[in-house]
């Protein structure tokens, strides 16, 4: 009890010396608590879809797609009408209606604006029956009721501002068509950002599917005291084979599995970076509590005078972390849930709606964050509680401090040589796999080596770098500067520690923008040396090329030729046999100058012609396969199709590795038009001297179709740009808090030192240094200590790059790009950082009364 009575005291009242490492496990608590609770609250919002639109039992083709896929040909896979009839005749079968829905369309207001979401929430279109009524109800205005007649989800209106009466215009592989909006859905439960719309099931079936009578699934709900499994069973008795059968927790199911991928990156990922939240805040409290040692050195040895015993000191300190620990993760976990519904409002934003109604605080949300943060603070406390215990109380009472540990120190520095020497040898390794995969485990073991490596030797660096830095920055300020350098290199240990905070967000930092400014230039490079094309038609959404877009392209005046570009899926079986799952290019010949390939056999223009096909080095060294060989094709919906082996394509570039070609005529023999893929791109190369007309004309061709982006070179290099840089800022966002506990770091070790040299600033005061030096002095110290550590961070992000890519160069990443600009910016911005972060401890230092500071002990 007495323990517990002093640490209290203690606590309270040092309550402002723990405040910014209160804050720090704050943070770090509440992104993991923000994070649970997010991903805890979009699981709920997506089973309450996922219940609310599944039938007791529902019937779709074999060969559908998956709920997230778009088929290739543009048309779902479809059921008899017949059917339905044969399923309404199953006993215990209730409610049993046909269903249309399609994927596949874009739909465009009178603006010729796509109205689908742009969160990557795909378009849905179908037929209305009264099954709609589970998930929406008509909010104003009434069902469509004949071919020009459409209805909108309520959030589609809202954002694009649709109204009853307003046109809308829907391109499907079967053609356009117009229909106004006749009434306007609201969801009962939370939309996630899908774009609805509407038709009669007539209009539907001729518009969506390209013919009527057929559907694309067949709904029933089971009778009362009929299960669903039973009810299952019923109906596949009455339909036969060749069906999907599902129930609705099957279904459910099902769509969960599509969205657990996406859910899972994220959950994991932003997890990951509060793990380096939490790594980085140790450095915080491990500081605090080091220099609240130090400074209660006296008052420690007073205490073993009396009596207490090493146990009690240590445990004292320990129970002082808890406190904190307890307090900043209380705290964060109420922080958390906030976060969480700030990421909800973020998304929202982004078009992915998610609603408060559906928050979710499971009870292990709080267990986890309370538990992580008290554990990681009484960890991160326990050395500074060991070496309060160890303090003599003789040497206290002489004030004589905490002394140096000369051989700890030696033992630090052969430790903090082995680890990075250790990890160098394992990023070296890394550079010379042969394999990415066994390679990425060295590079891995070489990251977290020489990071632990850096961390260890860093006060044992900063003599040197500080000194270094000193001579660049600080000597300029004269005798100010000169003390600054002299502070920072007053105890190495804590210097050390701090910039090892910031170190680790910037080498992250580093690490990241060398491997992305590399897998731009890597792309630039290989877009340069293999695309002839001047032009490059796509969607963003991997929408197939419509036939209207395609003719639209092909009708452009200046071109030279076009390039349609199918995927046709396939089982490929070797001469021995061996059957592989895969699937062809299937590409017009003009495809061999729009992208060129190098062949290690064989001539590719031959792989065009009929009955023939190509390879991929990799496919042809591994079923041993050779130039002259053939190969049994089985199509995906079609015939099965002997092909001879005309060339084997290199598998060194990165575009089209491991691609099979064949002619988009040797594909059409095996399958029937409506099995035929669509292009999934389409090239197009101008007329010598014609590529700016050209350019335009395509662009003006295709303006009806805005789901479609004509790119020449330079947009689609600037397109992958663009695309590594928004996920680079998605990163650096996550990284700010730890770089931002970071700088609570460096606040908290500057506030501290002021306290700690008290009467020391008070006597260089008496004997003449103002307070603007003073100020001054104090924010040199921190610019030298975030110098410090941005040095060593990016020196080792720099490192963790280049091995990264060395590696990656396996996988097509062949050029190194150092982003110099970016380097330098952070390295400067750094400077500011220490600038920032001395504020307040030099402010509150230069307001010290003189004689007061003198008069401290």
């Amino acid at each position: 009890m007495t323990v517990l009575k002093t640490s209290l005291r203690s606590f309270l009242a040092h309550k402002g010396r723990m405040a910014l490492s209160a804050v720090a496990v704050l943070l770090s608590v509440a992104f993991v608590c923000g994070t649970l609770v997010f991903s805890d609250t979009m699981n709920t919002t997506f089973d309450k879809l996922f219940a609310s639109t599944a039938s007791d039992v529902s019937v779709s083709p074999k060969d559908a797609a998956e709920n997230d896929e778009i088929p290739q040909n543009g048309r779902p896979a479809t059921l008899p009408a017949a059917l339905v009839e044969r399923v309404r005749g199953v006993d215990g079968a209730r409610n049993v209606q046909g269903g249309v829905v399609s994927m596949s369309v874009t739909v465009v207001d009178s603006r010729n604006e796509n109205v689908g979401p742009t969160s990557g929430a795909p378009t849905i279109a179908g037929n209305w029956s009264p099954n709609e009524l589970r998930s929406v109800e008509i909010s104003s205005g009434h069902e469509p009721r004949g071919p020009t007649e459409v209805m909108v989800d309520g959030g589609t209106a809202e954002k694009h501002h649709l109204k009853i009466g307003d046109e809308l215009r829907t391109i499907a592989v079967t053609g356009d068509f117009t229909a106004r909006i006749s009434g306007i859905v609201d969801f009962r439960v939370t939309n996630p950002g899908a774009t609805l719309v509407y038709f009669d099931t007539a209009t539907a079936q001729r518009e969506l599917l390209g013919k009527p009578g057929v559907f694309t699934q067949i709904t029933a709900d089971a009778a009362p005291g009929v299960s669903d499994e039973a009810l299952k069973a019923r109906i596949a008795s009455a339909v036969g084979s060749g069906y999907t059968l599902r129930t609705a927790a099957e279904a459910a199911d099902a769509g969960r599995e599509d969205v657990a991928g996406f859910l899972d990156v994220m959950k994991y990922a932003m997890l990951g970076f509060a793990g380096i939240a939490f790594l980085v805040g140790i450095f915080l409290i491990v500081n605090t509590f080091s220099m609240l040692v130090a400074q209660r050195t006296r008052e420690i040895g007073l205490m073993r005078a009396i009596g207490s015993s090493r146990r009690q000191i240590n445990r004292s300190v320990l129970v002082e972390a808890l406190l904190l620990g307890v307090v900043g993760s209380v705290a964060g976990v109420a922080a958390g849930v906030g976060l969480a519904v700030g990421l909800m409002k973020l998304m929202a934003s982004m078009g992915m709606e998610l609603s408060t109604e559906d928050l979710t605080v499971r009870w292990t949300t709080p267990v986890v964050g309370l538990a992580l943060g008290v554990v990681v603070t009484l960890l991160a406390a326990f050395v500074p509680a060991r070496r309060a215990s160890k303090v003599s109380p003789m040497a206290a009472l002489r004030d004589a401090g905490t002394p140096a540990d000369a051989k700890a120190g030696a033992v630090r520095a052969v430790l903090g040589l082995l680890l990075t020497a250790a990890g160098g040898g394992a990023l070296w390794t890394a550079t010379q796999a042969e394999k990415a995969g066994a390679g990425s485990l060295w590079l891995g073991l070489g990251v977290v080596l020489s990071l632990l490596g850096f961390v260890v030797i860093g006060p044992l660096l900063s003599g040197g770098v500080v000194r270094a830095l000193g001579v660049v920055v600080l000597r300029v300020f004269g005798p100010v500067g000169r003390m600054a350098e002299r502070n920072a290199l007053r105890n190495p240990r804590r210097t050390g520690a701090t910039g090892a905070a910031l170190m680790i967000g910037l080498a992250l930092v580093a690490c990241l923008s060398v491997v992305g400014s590399s897998m731009v230039a890597s792309a630039t490079e290989e877009l340069d040396r293999s695309v002839g094309a001047d032009f490059i038609v796509q969607s963003a959404n991997g929408q197939p090329v419509v036939p209207q877009a395609q003719a639209a392209v092909e009708k452009a005046p200046g071109l030279d030729h076009v390039t349609e570009y199918k995927w046709v899926e396939a089982v490929v079986t070797d001469p021995h046999g061996k059957a592989k799952e895969t699937g062809l290019v299937a590409a017009d010949p003009t495809y061999a100058k729009d992208v060129r390939r190098d062949t290690t056999a064989g001539t590719l223009s031959e792989a065009y012609g009929p009955g023939a096909m190509s390879v991929g080095s990799l496919y042809a060294a591994e079923h041993g396969v050779k130039v002259g060989d053939t190969l049994t094709v089985a199509f995906k919906g079609g015939e099965r199709a002997r092909l001879k082996v005309a060339a084997i394509t290199s598998d060194d570039n990165n575009i089209d590795k491991g691609v099979m070609y064949t002619n988009i005529t040797t594909a059409a023999r095996h399958l029937a038009d409506e099995r035929m893929p669509k292009s999934v791109i389409v090239f197009a190369t101008a007329k010598d001297g014609q590529e700016t007309a050209a350019y335009e004309a395509l662009k003006k061709a295709l303006a009806p179709y805005p789901q479609y982006k004509v790119a020449d070179q330079a947009d689609y290099k600037k397109q992958l740009q663009d695309q590594v840089g928004q996920l680079l800022n998605i990163v650096y966002g996550l990284l700010a808090l730890a770089i931002i506990v970071a700088v609570l770091g460096v606040v908290n070790t500057l506030a501290l030192s002021v306290v700690e040299r008290t009467r020391e600033i008070g006597l260089m005061r008496a004997i003449g240094l103002s307070r603007r030096q003073l100020r001054r002095m104090i924010r040199l110290e921190s610019v030298v200590i975030a110098l410090f550590g941005a040095l060593l961070g990016l020196a080792l992000g720099m490192t963790w790059g280049t091995a990264a890519q060395q590696l990656l160069a396996l996988e097509g990443l062949t050029v190194l790009e150092i982003p110099w600009p970016t380097i330098v910016a952070v390295f400067v911005g750094s400077a500011f950082v220490g600038l920032f972060a001395a504020l307040v401890p030099a402010f509150r230092a230069g307001r010290m009364n003189v004689l007061n500071a003198i008069a401290t002990e």
